[in-house]
């Protein structure tokens, strides 16, 4: 029984009223009395239960009320009222139904379904129904959604895998009677603004740029994910003493150190070994490995377009090992690798300005890895006070390989056509090493990416105007220059020649002589990528793309009338005829191909720029 309220004596009368005032409102909340309100009041002090059993799917009726908790703000799960709208079969895919649900509560209603949000976990009469999954549409005005049931997500916790070989010994959850669970899941797409979608699961970007979003945020939208900037950090060394339960918010970490991106959702379901999330697919790639980390919510913006919570990723906790259709598992006590990049950015000459290396680390995850990498790169590359739309980058650097001689990486970089050099410069890199690291042959144990970039501030680049011979007809053993105008930008054309000797093999006849950048002689002495019948092992694929030419050098090749054979690894120039024939089964595999002219490297000199354009020049040999 509530007791009379009393203020000293000696309070000032306006004071006085205004504490009867707010003591009246008090009763009138309480003792006035609704159910729901004293139920979800007395939920909240005891917390979320922690070891519920299922809620059978086959029980789930219209009308019904039960509790969904999610964090609104700070580390502690809140209560919300949740209202069973109904079933809706086959929403979430053949055999597999939705339940849908509204919220009730202050904050719902005044947020809505909110990004992060997803994984909620949901009770009826203190058993596990779910995990708030889905959202209809991007502007709905009421707090609507979609559960995935308990039943379906539970098949991920007892999923074998790595950590798992085995199946673990577990009650089986209850059967929908006549609606039997799919065995398989469906693929997941990307949210949709229309429709039901799962609820975004938003990716903050800390330490990036809008700049860097704008310009790779697709990338990651393509996969599901809601990339958001600076609305976030990663705090790894912050210890969180608050337990992880059920509506905890938890993080997938896809960098951290200097620069941070993490992918965060709410805990459904945990035991002593692993906890399940989301309710529905982060990416759904199946097997992966990514650091998990306990996360603080700074605040919950909302937002008629897109609500999110504004997160803070703390201790790490575990790895997240399964990313399926119905949820997340995360394994606790297992370290997830991840591989250390260090990015060093050394300022115009003259400046004043120190060098800057950035450190950061990135999962290791086939599709996921090479977009981190182009956008972390891009990031440390242009967000500084010497980035400018007119510089240019001289990159070099390489990839540490575990049993594996290292990826080079040597090339400059030039702004060009609304393009900055930093672009140019990721792209480059992860185009690289995406070949390496996607290679269908070997997984790849990449141990380092170490680059460095010196700025020039000026454009680089050079085009190769025109090229003329010293003679128009020589010898076998002659010695002949090749003349090539080249026009740097914004300068005026100058001549640079580059000196031959013949080869005392050469047949009478015309002899074609090619004038040209790097990307003209890779395609001249190196086998075309994807021109292999079968997929190229990893030794061979990193010795070819390290024999790719530099691109700040102009080059001179010979087109020999000799037979040239060109496999998936290598070209294989000037073969005699009896090696050409022992070679034909070889050819009808498509092993092998030959062409009828052999390109020979004559010379080359540095230009200390970026060289675009070819020429092609006849000499008569006599």
């Amino acid at each position: 029984m509530i007791g009379r309220a009393t203020v000293p004596a000696t309070e000032k009368p306006w004071r006085r009223a205004a504490f009867r005032l707010c003591w009246t409102l008090a009763l009138c909340a309480v003792g006035a009395g609704s159910p729901a309100l004293r139920a979800q009041a007395a939920a909240a002090s005891a917390g979320p239960p922690l070891h519920a059993e299922p809620f059978p799917l086959s029980e789930v009726r219209r009308g019904q009320h039960g509790t969904a908790w999610t964090v609104f703000e700070g580390r502690v799960p809140e209560p919300m009222d949740v209202e069973i709208l109904g079933r809706m079969p086959n929403s979430i895919g053949p055999g597999q139904d939705m339940i849908l649900a509204r919220l009730h509560g202050t904050k719902p209603d005044f947020t809505g379904v909110v990004a992060g949000m997803s994984g909620s976990p949901v009770y009826i009469d203190g058993k596990l129904l779910g995990a708030l999954s889905f959202r209809i549409g991007q502007f709905s005005k009421e707090p609507i959604c979609g559960i995935t049931p308990i039943e379906y997500m539970l098949q991920v916790r007892d999923l074998p895998n790595a950590l798992n070989p085995t199946a673990p010994e577990r009650p089986a959850p209850p059967a929908t009677p006549a609606e039997p669970v799919a065995a398989l899941a469906p693929s997941f797409s990307p949210a949709r603004n229309d429709g039901l979608t799962p609820i975004a699961t938003p990716l903050v970007f800390s330490g990036f740029s809008a700049d860097t979003l704008d310009r790779f945020g697709a990338n990651f939208r393509a996969l599901g994910l809601e990339p958001v900037s600076g609305l976030g950090s990663a705090s790894p060394d912050t210890p969180q003493p608050e337990p992880i339960v059920p509506g905890s918010a938890v993080s997938a970490v896809l960098a951290r150190g200097d620069l941070n991106i993490a992918a965060t959702c709410t805990v459904t379901y945990l035991d002593a070994k692993q906890l399940l999330a989301c309710g529905h697919p982060i990416t759904q790639y199946g097997d992966i490995d990514v650091p998990m980390t306990k996360a603080e919510v700074l605040a919950t913006l909302p937002s008629p377009q897109n609500a999110f919570k504004i997160v803070n990723t703390t201790e790490t906790v575990g790895a997240f090992t399964e990313d399926r259709s119905n949820a997340i598992a995360g394994s606790f006590r297992v370290q997830a690798p991840m591989i250390p990049v260090a990015v060093e950015l050394a300022p115009v000459a003259g400046s004043g300005l120190p060098a800057r290396t950035l450190h950061f680390q990135v999962l290791n995850n086939r599709e996921l890895t090479p977009q981190v990498l182009l956008a972390g790169v891009y990031q440390a590359l242009s967000g500084t006070n010497t980035s400018g739309s007119e510089m240019s980058l001289r990159l070099t650097g390489s990839v540490a390989i575990a049993n594996h001689e290292p990826l080079r990486l040597d090339a400059t970089l030039s702004s060009g056509e609304g393009q900055p050099a930093a672009v140019g410069a990721a792209v480059l890199l992860a185009q690289r090493f995406s070949r390496v690291y996607g290679n269908a042959l070997e997984q790849p144990v990449i141990t380092a990416v170490d680059l460095h970039a010196a700025v020039v501030p000026t454009r680089e680049s050079i085009q190769i105007e025109s090229a003329r011979l010293s003679t128009d007809e020589a010898r076998p053993g002659d010695t002949v220059v090749v003349q090539a105008t080249i026009r740097p930008w914004q300068q005026s054309a100058r001549v640079v020649e580059v000196p031959i000797k013949l080869p005392t093999t050469l047949e009478n006849g015309p002899l074609r002589i090619v004038v040209g950048d790097s990307t003209t002689m890779d395609r001249l002495v190196a086998p075309p990528a994807g021109s292999a019948p079968h997929p190229l092992d990893l030794a061979d694929t990193i010795t070819q793309l390290n024999r790719t030419h530099t691109n700040d050098r102009l080059y001179v090749a010979l087109l020999d009338h000799e037979t040239q054979g060109v496999t998936a690894a290598a070209a294989l120039p000037s073969l005699p005829p009896d090696v050409v024939n022992t070679l034909q089964p070889l050819r009808d595999s498509r092993e092998i191909s030959f062409t009828s002219e052999t390109a020979k490297e004559a010379g080359s000199v540095p230009l200390d720029a970026a060289v675009s354009g070819s020429q092609v020049l006849t000499l008569r040999i006599r």
